[in-house]
């Protein structure tokens, strides 16, 4: 099964797509990458769904994608005496480590190890932004506030603090359980939630090995500071809008997302734009015209890949949301006038003496355009070369080739790439001969339409890419 489109799609699953035949229906409508949110739901079920995919990755014979969504430390306040109070501008307000329940005047919140971090004029946002407070004594064991923005705040609601790196690991005691069971289950990427540094990126790594890659979420302004130092440790990008545009002002999203977007593509790395991008589906039949544009603006910024949360996890309609999502990127990819892919091919800043994959990769981008090539073949151990071709962002399609079923799995999330499970070549012929009949099986050329092909010798090593061929499709030979 061929997608006859570029950029990739994610579905978070959930109670509206638990079941085998509604996930078979999402992958027919075009959902290259399945989440699993590990902030709700039960291993078993996270389990179930899993083997799903993986029975559904055999009956088509294509590599299917799972990322597991590790939930982080989300930070809480306790509960109320009458479940909610209401706060009013300029009144103070006490969080503190007291387990009696809440009342008007103050409320559990506990979490200790940030309590020394905060200072007076710190900001603290409760129930995702809508409550605004701010410091105006710091204590060990409370922390006295001045309510700037008033509301109803009720049980449980989450906390951020946008100005602080707070001094919490990225991973929770339930996210180093919840990993265990993910990578038993065989998931490609693990997404690590509220990331602040690099650290904690290689604190996950040190877990994970070579079992998956890491995909960092963006959505505290400390990662955005620390973008660059995070982007060099992690296997790709999550945009996570929802937190992070809690913590900034929602007019500057737009432009860290193109930011984002633009570094991601710099280094390589597959980006995600992710959080209520057709939120309206959730109830409604079709989305609204500002959430249309919001997806296609995400395929015109270059974005690897765009993600549906709750629309197909707990809403009513998930399948009609992926087939939504999937037309928004094929109406962009088709838009001629519009959708440039010199535009969005970024150039590399700086650029020094590259290495011979570079060289092969920027090769074949040349050649496929100037010799009218109908696809790049990439044969690849580890997904590198094929990562890199991706970044080249070719107007043709990318055939990603590996003997190793987990790389190819994990290409599904990258831009433009066709990722194939196939042998692994013994010879050039043999190669060749593989590249040509994956394509014709594919139906991706018509006879006489060349090929473009790149592999490493001698074969089976990683990163080892140094040879380029042109290949023929002819009717009764596989190459001339």
């Amino acid at each position: 099964m061929k997608r006859n489109r570029k950029a990739k799609i994610l579905a978070t699953l959930g109670p509206a797509s638990a079941s085998s035949d509604v996930i078979e229906q999402l992958f027919i409508e075009g959902a290259d990458v399945f989440r699993l949110n590990f902030s709700h739901g039960t291993i078993e079920e996270h389990r179930k769904n899993s083997e799903s995919i993986r029975n559904i990755e055999k009956k088509y014979n294509y590599a299917n994608c799972i990322l597991a969504d590790l939930q982080g430390p989300k930070l809480r306040i306790g509960n109320f005496k009458n479940d909610k109070v209401s706060l009013k501008n300029g009144q103070k307000f006490t969080l503190d480590l007291l387990n009696d329940q809440g009342d008007h005047s103050r409320v559990n919140f506990p979490h200790p190890e940030i309590y020394e971090v905060l200072t007076p004029n710190s900001i603290i946002l409760l129930n995702d932004g809508r409550i605004k407070m701010q410091i105006i004594e710091q204590h060990k064991d409370r922390l006295i506030t001045e309510v700037l923005s008033e509301g109803i705040i009720s049980n449980n609601k989450g906390v951020n603090i946008p100005d602080a790196i707070l001094p919490i690991s990225s991973l929770t005691s339930k996210d180093k359980g919840d990993l265990l069971k993910a990578l038993e289950m065989g998931v490609d990427w693990v997404a690590l939630s509220f990331v602040q540094n690099a650290k904690d990126v290689e604190e996950l790594r040190k877990l994970v090995g070579n079992k998956a890659s890491i995909m960092a979420k963006i959505e505290k302004p400390s990662a955005l500071k620390n973008i660059e130092e995070i982007l060099e440790v992690a296997d790709g990008i999550m945009i996570a809008r929802g937190d992070l545009g809690v913590e900034l002002p929602p007019e500057k999203i737009p432009s860290i997302q193109k930011l984002i977007i633009n570094l991601c593509r710099e280094k390589g790395k597959p980006v995600v734009v992710a959080t209520q991008m057709l939120e309206s589906m959730i109830n409604d039949h079709s989305p609204t015209r500002a959430e249309a544009s919001d997806v296609a603006n995400a395929i015109y910024d270059g974005a690897d890949a765009v993600m549906l949360s709750a629309e197909s996890a707990i809403g009513k309609y998930p399948i009609a949301t992926v087939t939504m999502m999937n037309r928004i990127i094929l109406s962009v990819e088709n838009d001629k006038e519009n959708y440039n892919l010199s535009n969005i091919n970024i150039e590399e800043k700086n650029k020094k003496r590259i290495g011979t994959t570079d060289a092969i990769t920027s090769a074949a981008y040349t050649i496929s355009k100037n010799a009218e090539a109908k696809a790049i073949v990439t044969f690849s151990v580890s997904g590198g070369t094929t990562l890199r071709m991706s970044k080249e962002r070719a107007p043709v399609q990318v055939i990603g080739v590996s003997p190793n079923i987990s790389t190819s799995r994990k290409l599904q999330i990258a831009w433009g790439v066709h990722s194939c499970h196939a042998q692994d070549a013994n010879s050039v012929t043999e190669m060749v001969d593989i590249a040509c009949r994956i394509i014709k099986d594919q139906k991706i050329t018509k006879s006489g339409e060349s090929v473009v092909i790149t592999a490493g010798v001698p074969f089976g090593n990683a990163g080892a890419t140094n040879l380029l061929r042109i290949a023929k499709i002819i009717d009764d030979k596989d190459l001339t």
